[in-house]
């Protein structure tokens, strides 16, 4: 990558005429109307700590979401209304539910609330389902599995909830929880079917869900990108479980396969022995660039079609046409 392109990274900016900008890890939010209006930034959030700036991230994320809003339409509804720039999505407004839904459809992961995290540690009922003996990080679980996450407040962290408690603490009615999960099941499905025909493997992935004012069900924020999901290349893993039987399973490192998402620089820091406790250290320029080309090629295998990198500076790009959509002079 050329190094010049570390210096265009787009941290987010602040829209005086759209009002009040509130801000995530990632996304900067305006509301106008009935409509929200979701700015992409660069910014990389991972360990519930925003680590460091990746260029085209943004980009990359805005232009695959509402790739899979398109394709995913048929299943359930979503907030996408039109995209008037490269990190840009008009959405919306809807309530959100109060829980993140993430489905797994392999034992993997590093953070605390990844099922390979807990089963390591000699946990066999997680997420208020039980898992057998003899399962060896990143196998492929028999059926996928939703494990739901409460929503941490800012500065806090994503904690464990199982089905149960989501529907006995009041979070979700039963009805409407079971729509969610029929849909994440269902969504989750499409995303592997359409992976697997640019050569990945949607290993998990993370859905958020809100309610219309009329009680439509929609899923909302983003969908099968490489921050929401974990994405593998079937021919690596493929390699890695060969040479593990080859060798009797008795690596004592695993070997992880080839992956397409923020999960690579999750396991740089777990690497350096950080997984989220206390202040993280910086971003490597080094690293940053590495995961920006992993982005990229993930949304060229997922939509087939190349990317092509939007004019910089971002941020005065995205003002202009966030000024022009809303007839601002």
């Amino acid at each position: 990558m050329n190094t010049a392109l570390l210096n265009q990274t787009f941290p987010g900016l602040d829209l005086d005429f759209l009002g009040p900008r509130q801000s995530g890890k990632v996304r900067d939010i305006y509301a106008r109307d009935d409509r929200l209006i979701l700015i992409t930034t660069d910014r990389l959030s991972a360990f519930d700590h925003i680590l460091g700036l990746v260029p085209f991230k943004g980009q990359v994320l805005n232009q695959l979401s509402s790739f899979w809003f398109e394709q995913t339409q048929d299943i359930v509804a979503n907030h996408f209304l039109e995209s008037p720039d490269p990190n840009v999505t008009i959405a919306r407004k809807c309530r959100p539910l109060p829980v993140e839904v993430v489905v797994r459809g392999y034992i993997s992961g590093v953070t605390k609330t990844s099922l390979w995290y807990q089963y390591s540690r000699g946990e066999r009922t997680i997420y208020g389902m039980d898992f057998p003996d003899g399962f060896r990080k990143n196998d492929r679980l028999p059926q996928p599995v939703i494990t739901p996450t409460t929503k941490a407040e800012k500065g806090g962290h994503d904690e464990l909830i199982t089905s149960k408690e989501i529907v006995e603490k009041g979070l979700v009615a039963g009805d409407l929880w079971e729509e969610v999960c029929a849909a994440a099941l269902a969504l989750f499905a499409r995303g592997q079917e359409m992976a697997a025909r640019g050569g990945l493997l949607l290993v998990d992935t993370k859905y958020e869900f809100g309610l219309s004012d009329e009680g439509q069900l929609l899923l909302i924020d983003e969908i099968h990108t490489p921050d929401s999901s974990r994405f593998w290349t079937a021919t690596s893993y493929d390699e890695v479980r060969a040479r593990s039987e080859r060798n009797g399973n008795q690596e004592q490192e695993v070997v992880e396969p080839e992956n397409f998402d923020k999960e690579f620089v999750r396991l740089a820091y777990a690497k350096r022995g950080y997984i989220g406790d206390g202040p993280p250290p910086p971003l490597e320029q080094e690293l940053a660039a590495q995961a920006s080309q992993r982005y990229v090629e993930c949304y060229e295998r997922l939509t087939a079609q190349s990317f092509a990198a939007g004019r910089f500076p971002v941020a005065d790009r995205v003002a202009g046409n966030l000024r022009t959509y809303f007839g601002q002079q």
